[in-house]
């Protein structure tokens, strides 16, 4: 079945927040809030340029979106280069081995080509043996000796 992968537009905004839930169900993690969602449609496409950046995949049946990502840029000042940074790439268990995830993560490895970027990088759970083997097959490297630390809203306050 051929997939198509389109930015998404505003129109898309409730397919786009559906996926976003069905990723937070997949992780069993709580979705976002009412007041989350409102931000997120605002800063996919009402902001100038976009926060991050929505892509969505479709197969030649479906009106409804299969999978997204959502990416947005980092920057390696050793490269002098930007970085594509994958934040969220999910495919609704049901369109799995159908080459959903295989044509967005296509994408955006071409995507990061195009716009001239020195890599592109994401994270993944450490449970999520199903999603490492998808990226071990297509030789992304685990990088073992970076640690990933994190500051919450919560925390700044100490700052203020």
């Amino acid at each position: 079945m051929p997939i198509h992968v389109r930015p998404a537009t505003p129109a898309d905004g409730s397919n786009f927040l559906s996926l976003i839930q069905a990723l937070a169900d997949y992780e069993a993690l709580p979705g976002p809030t009412d007041d989350a969602k409102e931000r997120l449609l605002a800063d996919a496409f009402a902001h100038q340029p976009p926060r991050f950046f929505v892509h969505l995949a479709f197969d030649e049946e479906s009106a409804e979106p299969l999978g997204y990502t959502i990416t947005f840029f980092t920057y390696s000042t050793f490269l002098a280069k930007p970085t594509l940074f994958l934040e969220d790439f999910f495919v609704l268990p049901e369109a799995r081995t159908k080459g959903v995830g295989s044509a967005l993560f296509d994408f955006q490895v071409r995507e990061a080509s195009r716009l001239g970027c020195g890599r592109m990088e994401w994270t993944c759970l450490d449970w999520n043996e199903l999603a490492q083997g998808f990226y071990n097959k297509r030789g992304a490297t685990h990088l073992k000796d970076w640690w990933i630390y994190r500051l919450t809203e919560e925390d700044f306050t100490r700052w203020s």
